[in-house]
Protein backbone atom coordinates (compact mmCIF):
# COMPACT_ATOMS: atom_id res chain seq x y z
CA UNK A 1 0.00 0.00 0.00
CA UNK A 2 0.44 3.75 -0.17
CA UNK A 3 1.50 5.97 2.78
CA UNK A 4 3.20 9.19 3.62
CA UNK A 5 5.60 9.90 6.86
CA UNK A 6 8.21 12.46 7.44
CA UNK A 7 11.86 11.58 8.45
CA UNK A 8 12.15 15.65 9.68
CA UNK A 9 10.00 18.20 11.02
CA UNK A 10 9.46 21.44 8.76
CA UNK A 11 6.77 22.11 6.47
CA UNK A 12 4.85 20.70 3.43
CA UNK A 13 7.75 19.96 1.69
CA UNK A 14 8.68 17.43 4.41
CA UNK A 15 5.98 14.62 3.87
CA UNK A 16 6.87 11.30 1.27
CA UNK A 17 5.30 9.27 0.01
CA UNK A 18 6.30 5.26 -0.33
CA UNK A 19 5.02 1.90 -0.26
CA UNK A 20 4.66 -0.19 2.76
CA UNK A 21 3.08 -4.10 3.52
CA UNK A 22 -0.81 -3.42 4.19
CA UNK A 23 -1.13 -3.87 7.99
CA UNK A 24 -2.97 -6.41 9.71
CA UNK A 25 -5.51 -5.57 12.12
CA UNK A 26 -5.11 -6.71 15.99
CA UNK A 27 -6.92 -7.20 19.24
CA UNK A 28 -10.35 -4.97 19.19
CA UNK A 29 -8.71 -3.36 15.75
CA UNK A 30 -10.46 -3.20 12.62
CA UNK A 31 -8.79 -2.71 9.36
CA UNK A 32 -10.56 -0.39 6.84
CA UNK A 33 -9.41 0.32 2.68
CA UNK A 34 -8.98 4.12 3.23
CA UNK A 35 -12.09 6.15 1.04
CA UNK A 36 -11.39 9.88 2.40
CA UNK A 37 -8.73 11.59 5.19
CA UNK A 38 -9.47 14.97 6.93
CA UNK A 39 -6.16 17.35 6.96
CA UNK A 40 -6.47 18.76 10.41
CA UNK A 41 -4.23 22.08 12.06
CA UNK A 42 -3.62 19.97 14.84
CA UNK A 43 -1.79 17.27 12.52
CA UNK A 44 -0.01 19.99 10.43
CA UNK A 45 1.37 21.68 13.46
CA UNK A 46 2.71 18.49 14.62
CA UNK A 47 4.42 17.83 11.57
CA UNK A 48 6.32 21.19 11.85
CA UNK A 49 6.88 21.71 15.77
CA UNK A 50 7.94 17.65 16.37
CA UNK A 51 7.45 15.32 19.24
CA UNK A 52 7.33 12.71 17.66
CA UNK A 53 9.93 10.11 17.16
CA UNK A 54 11.13 9.93 13.64
CA UNK A 55 10.44 8.74 11.13
CA UNK A 56 6.88 9.26 11.71
CA UNK A 57 3.58 8.81 10.23
CA UNK A 58 0.24 10.71 10.29
CA UNK A 59 -2.84 10.24 12.17
CA UNK A 60 -6.31 11.29 10.96
CA UNK A 61 -9.75 11.26 10.25
CA UNK A 62 -10.67 8.70 8.37
CA UNK A 63 -13.54 6.97 5.74
CA UNK A 64 -13.69 4.19 4.18
CA UNK A 65 -15.12 -0.06 3.80
CA UNK A 66 -13.86 -2.64 6.24
CA UNK A 67 -11.72 -4.90 4.29
CA UNK A 68 -10.91 -6.99 7.65
CA UNK A 69 -11.68 -7.20 11.55
CA UNK A 70 -8.98 -8.02 14.23
CA UNK A 71 -9.76 -10.48 17.27
CA UNK A 72 -12.11 -9.84 19.53
CA UNK A 73 -13.92 -7.10 17.08
CA UNK A 74 -18.02 -6.94 17.46
CA UNK A 75 -20.53 -4.98 15.75
CA UNK A 76 -18.51 -4.70 12.67
CA UNK A 77 -17.97 -6.76 10.02
CA UNK A 78 -15.96 -6.95 5.99
CA UNK A 79 -18.04 -4.52 3.80
CA UNK A 80 -19.46 -1.96 6.41
CA UNK A 81 -18.74 1.64 5.65
CA UNK A 82 -16.89 3.59 8.76
CA UNK A 83 -15.29 6.60 9.70
CA UNK A 84 -13.12 7.29 13.18
CA UNK A 85 -9.90 8.10 14.03
CA UNK A 86 -6.57 6.34 13.54
CA UNK A 87 -3.60 7.40 15.03
CA UNK A 88 -0.86 5.80 12.17
CA UNK A 89 -0.62 5.95 8.95
CA UNK A 90 -4.42 7.97 8.58
CA UNK A 91 -2.62 9.04 5.20
CA UNK A 92 -2.72 5.69 3.35
CA UNK A 93 -4.69 3.33 1.43
CA UNK A 94 -5.26 0.85 4.59
CA UNK A 95 -5.62 1.99 7.95
CA UNK A 96 -5.86 0.93 11.26
CA UNK A 97 -8.55 1.49 13.58
CA UNK A 98 -9.47 0.91 17.54
CA UNK A 99 -13.46 -0.81 16.72
CA UNK A 100 -14.24 1.87 19.37
CA UNK A 101 -13.12 4.90 17.41
CA UNK A 102 -15.33 3.71 14.72
CA UNK A 103 -18.64 4.53 14.00
CA UNK A 104 -21.04 3.26 11.55
CA UNK A 105 -21.42 5.97 8.11
CA UNK A 106 -25.57 5.39 7.57
CA UNK A 107 -27.22 5.43 3.78
CA UNK A 108 -27.25 8.48 2.00
CA UNK A 109 -23.62 9.48 3.73
CA UNK A 110 -20.29 9.80 1.38
CA UNK A 111 -17.04 9.00 2.90
CA UNK A 112 -16.49 12.69 2.28
CA UNK A 113 -19.64 13.26 4.40
CA UNK A 114 -18.44 11.12 7.15
CA UNK A 115 -14.99 12.60 7.69
CA UNK A 116 -16.13 16.37 7.06
CA UNK A 117 -18.59 15.84 9.70
CA UNK A 118 -18.09 12.87 12.38
CA UNK A 119 -14.81 13.90 14.18
CA UNK A 120 -15.01 17.71 13.35
CA UNK A 121 -18.50 17.94 14.31
CA UNK A 122 -18.23 16.07 17.59
CA UNK A 123 -15.70 18.91 18.21
CA UNK A 124 -18.06 21.55 17.71
CA UNK A 125 -20.71 19.87 19.65
CA UNK A 126 -18.79 18.92 22.49
CA UNK A 127 -17.08 22.66 22.48
CA UNK A 128 -20.86 24.36 22.27
CA UNK A 129 -21.75 21.84 24.95
CA UNK A 130 -18.86 22.73 27.05
CA UNK A 131 -20.22 26.21 27.31
CA UNK A 132 -23.68 24.90 28.78
CA UNK A 133 -25.95 27.54 26.21
CA UNK A 134 -29.09 28.43 27.33
CA UNK A 135 -32.16 29.36 24.45
CA UNK A 136 -31.55 32.00 22.96
CA UNK A 137 -27.68 32.93 23.75
CA UNK A 138 -25.45 34.78 21.33
CA UNK A 139 -22.33 32.57 20.14
CA UNK A 140 -19.19 33.82 18.49
CA UNK A 141 -17.08 31.78 16.53
CA UNK A 142 -13.37 31.73 15.68
CA UNK A 143 -12.00 30.04 12.67
CA UNK A 144 -16.06 29.92 11.46
CA UNK A 145 -14.44 28.92 7.90
CA UNK A 146 -12.28 25.95 9.12
CA UNK A 147 -13.36 22.48 9.05
CA UNK A 148 -14.76 22.86 12.87
CA UNK A 149 -15.53 25.86 12.79
CA UNK A 150 -18.04 26.02 9.85
CA UNK A 151 -19.77 23.36 11.43
CA UNK A 152 -19.68 24.90 15.05
CA UNK A 153 -21.62 28.16 13.29
CA UNK A 154 -24.41 25.77 11.54
CA UNK A 155 -24.79 24.04 15.43
CA UNK A 156 -25.42 27.21 17.24
CA UNK A 157 -28.33 28.14 14.56
CA UNK A 158 -29.47 24.28 14.87
CA UNK A 159 -29.13 24.40 18.76
CA UNK A 160 -30.87 27.58 18.70
CA UNK A 161 -28.69 30.49 19.57
CA UNK A 162 -30.19 33.80 19.11
CA UNK A 163 -27.32 35.65 17.41
CA UNK A 164 -24.20 33.58 16.11
CA UNK A 165 -21.40 35.55 15.22
CA UNK A 166 -18.76 34.41 12.73
CA UNK A 167 -15.06 35.64 13.05
CA UNK A 168 -12.54 34.80 10.34
CA UNK A 169 -9.40 36.10 8.88
CA UNK A 170 -10.23 37.95 5.46
CA UNK A 171 -13.39 39.37 4.39
CA UNK A 172 -13.05 36.87 1.16
CA UNK A 173 -14.54 34.55 4.00
CA UNK A 174 -17.82 36.66 4.79
CA UNK A 175 -19.62 35.22 2.08
CA UNK A 176 -19.01 31.46 3.03
CA UNK A 177 -20.25 31.93 6.72
CA UNK A 178 -23.07 33.78 6.13
CA UNK A 179 -24.07 31.15 3.63
CA UNK A 180 -23.75 28.61 6.52
CA UNK A 181 -26.28 31.02 8.94
CA UNK A 182 -23.83 33.58 10.34
CA UNK A 183 -26.04 36.74 11.41
CA UNK A 184 -22.70 38.37 11.74
CA UNK A 185 -19.38 38.01 10.24
CA UNK A 186 -16.33 40.12 11.66
CA UNK A 187 -12.25 39.97 10.55
CA UNK A 188 -10.08 39.14 13.65
CA UNK A 189 -8.42 42.57 13.08
CA UNK A 190 -11.52 44.63 13.41
CA UNK A 191 -11.00 47.27 16.37
CA UNK A 192 -14.20 46.08 17.43
CA UNK A 193 -16.07 42.85 16.73
CA UNK A 194 -19.57 43.90 17.35
CA UNK A 195 -22.06 43.96 20.49
CA UNK A 196 -20.83 41.49 23.02
CA UNK A 197 -22.00 37.64 23.03
CA UNK A 198 -22.81 35.16 25.59
CA UNK A 199 -20.71 32.51 24.52
CA UNK A 200 -17.31 32.37 22.18
CA UNK A 201 -16.11 29.06 20.92
CA UNK A 202 -12.32 29.88 19.89
CA UNK A 203 -10.50 27.68 17.50
CA UNK A 204 -7.50 29.75 17.28
CA UNK A 205 -6.28 30.52 20.32
CA UNK A 206 -2.77 32.19 20.79
CA UNK A 207 -2.95 36.23 20.52
CA UNK A 208 -6.82 35.99 19.97
CA UNK A 209 -7.66 35.48 22.53
CA UNK A 210 -7.36 38.34 24.25
CA UNK A 211 -9.95 39.77 21.64
CA UNK A 212 -11.87 36.97 22.43
CA UNK A 213 -12.17 37.34 25.79
CA UNK A 214 -13.01 41.00 25.02
CA UNK A 215 -16.27 40.02 23.02
CA UNK A 216 -17.77 38.33 25.98
CA UNK A 217 -20.70 40.24 27.82
CA UNK A 218 -20.56 40.33 31.56
CA UNK A 219 -20.84 36.39 32.65
CA UNK A 220 -19.92 35.54 29.23
CA UNK A 221 -18.29 31.87 28.89
CA UNK A 222 -15.13 31.11 26.16
CA UNK A 223 -14.38 27.58 25.73
CA UNK A 224 -11.15 26.70 24.11
CA UNK A 225 -10.34 23.62 21.85
CA UNK A 226 -7.63 25.14 19.83
CA UNK A 227 -4.18 23.94 19.40
CA UNK A 228 -2.61 27.30 18.94
CA UNK A 229 -2.19 27.81 23.03
CA UNK A 230 -1.94 31.41 24.39
CA UNK A 231 -2.78 32.62 28.10
CA UNK A 232 -5.49 34.47 29.18
CA UNK A 233 -5.11 37.24 31.98
CA UNK A 234 -6.82 36.81 35.55
CA UNK A 235 -7.93 40.57 35.74
CA UNK A 236 -9.97 39.70 32.22
CA UNK A 237 -11.91 37.20 33.92
CA UNK A 238 -12.49 38.88 37.20
CA UNK A 239 -13.71 42.01 35.88
CA UNK A 240 -16.44 40.98 33.95
CA UNK A 241 -17.24 38.14 36.02
CA UNK A 242 -16.52 36.31 32.62
CA UNK A 243 -15.13 32.34 32.97
CA UNK A 244 -12.91 30.27 30.18
CA UNK A 245 -12.88 26.08 29.94
CA UNK A 246 -10.91 24.05 27.92
CA UNK A 247 -12.08 21.43 25.55
CA UNK A 248 -10.57 18.06 24.16
CA UNK A 249 -12.57 15.50 22.59
CA UNK A 250 -10.22 12.75 23.11
CA UNK A 251 -10.64 13.24 26.83
CA UNK A 252 -14.57 12.79 26.33
CA UNK A 253 -14.09 9.64 24.01
CA UNK A 254 -11.60 7.74 26.43
CA UNK A 255 -14.05 8.52 29.44
CA UNK A 256 -17.09 9.47 28.06
CA UNK A 257 -18.17 7.07 25.45
CA UNK A 258 -21.96 6.52 26.39
CA UNK A 259 -21.87 10.58 25.50
CA UNK A 260 -19.77 10.81 22.32
CA UNK A 261 -22.13 7.82 20.74
CA UNK A 262 -25.27 10.48 21.98
CA UNK A 263 -23.93 13.21 19.73
CA UNK A 264 -22.50 10.76 16.88
CA UNK A 265 -26.56 10.45 16.44
CA UNK A 266 -27.52 14.00 16.98
CA UNK A 267 -24.35 14.98 13.98
CA UNK A 268 -26.35 12.18 11.79
CA UNK A 269 -29.54 13.16 12.43
CA UNK A 270 -29.10 16.68 12.50
CA UNK A 271 -27.71 15.77 8.78
CA UNK A 272 -30.20 14.03 7.87
CA UNK A 273 -32.57 16.65 7.98
CA UNK A 274 -30.86 18.64 6.30
CA UNK A 275 -29.80 21.66 9.34
CA UNK A 276 -26.11 20.34 9.09
CA UNK A 277 -24.26 20.32 5.44
CA UNK A 278 -20.01 19.71 5.76
CA UNK A 279 -18.32 21.73 3.08
CA UNK A 280 -15.56 20.42 1.31
CA UNK A 281 -13.02 22.61 0.24
CA UNK A 282 -10.46 20.68 -1.76
CA UNK A 283 -10.12 17.01 -2.45
CA UNK A 284 -6.88 16.14 -3.39
CA UNK A 285 -4.67 12.54 -4.38
CA UNK A 286 -2.73 11.41 -1.50
CA UNK A 287 0.48 11.99 -3.15
CA UNK A 288 -0.57 15.60 -3.02
CA UNK A 289 -0.71 15.99 0.95
CA UNK A 290 1.59 18.32 0.68
CA UNK A 291 -0.77 20.89 -1.06
CA UNK A 292 -3.54 20.15 1.42
CA UNK A 293 -1.15 20.99 4.35
CA UNK A 294 -0.02 24.43 2.68
CA UNK A 295 -3.93 25.03 2.71
CA UNK A 296 -4.57 24.07 6.00
CA UNK A 297 -1.30 26.21 6.94
CA UNK A 298 -2.30 29.29 4.72
CA UNK A 299 -5.93 29.20 6.18
CA UNK A 300 -7.20 29.47 3.01
CA UNK A 301 -9.50 26.81 3.16
CA UNK A 302 -13.33 27.15 3.35
CA UNK A 303 -14.17 24.09 5.39
CA UNK A 304 -12.70 20.50 5.19
CA UNK A 305 -9.57 19.72 3.26
CA UNK A 306 -9.11 15.65 2.32
CA UNK A 307 -7.21 13.89 0.62
CA UNK A 308 -8.67 10.23 -1.41
CA UNK A 309 -5.81 7.73 -1.49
Amino acid sequence: MRRVRYYENGGPEVLRLEHADTPAPGPGEILVRTEAVGVTLPVVRKVREGGLPLPASLGGEVAGEVAAVGPEVTGFAAGDRVTGLCFSDGYADFSVLGAAMASPVPEGASAADAVALVRSGLVALGAFEAARPAQGESVLVTGAASGVGHLAVQLAKARGAGRVVAAVSSPAKAEFVRSLGADEVVIYGDDSWGEPVDIVLDAVGGELLTPAMAALAPGGRLVAYSSGGGTLQAYDLLVGAKSAVGFQIALIARHRPELLEQWRRELWELFAAGRLRPRVHAELPLEEAAKAHEIIESRANLGKVLLRP
